[in-house]
């Protein structure tokens, strides 16, 4: 069994920062690519962020430069700062992670979502 819980979504102004956590616990042997994931009202779900178990990261072109991904393997904990938020940056943002659990099973699991509106 394995928990996941986001939180630090919200309004925010353009222009503004934003970050995002997100926290795995539960029957845990390890932890490959943490990533985070958006969905805009009417639109498919699209990768924003992943992060690897050795550190590497990759970005959707729209948020490179703006977006960092981080994680911290002994809090099994992945986060998403985001600066110089827009407009179309809007949307329920998810978490990912790719687990292998202690039966040796291996499953993407997902955080509730939480909603950032960028709005003035």
């Amino acid at each position: 069994q394995v928990q996941i819980v986001e939180s630090g979504g919200g309004l925010v102004q353009p222009g503004g920062s934003l970050r995002l956590s997100c926290a795995a616990s539960g029957s845990i042997f390890s932890i490959y690519v943490m990533g985070w994931y958006r969905q805009a009202p009417g639109k498919q779900r699209e990768l924003v962020a992943v992060i690897t178990s050795d550190g590497s990261t990759n970005y959707l072109d729209s948020v490179k430069g703006r977006f960092t991904i981080s994680r911290d393997n002994a809090k099994n904990t992945v986060y998403l700062q985001m600066n110089s938020l827009k407009p179309e940056d809007t949307a329920v943002y998810y978490c990912n992670y790719h687990i292998r659990v202690l039966s040796g099973r291996v499953d993407d699991y997902w955080g509730q979502g939480t909603q950032v509106t960028v709005s003035s």
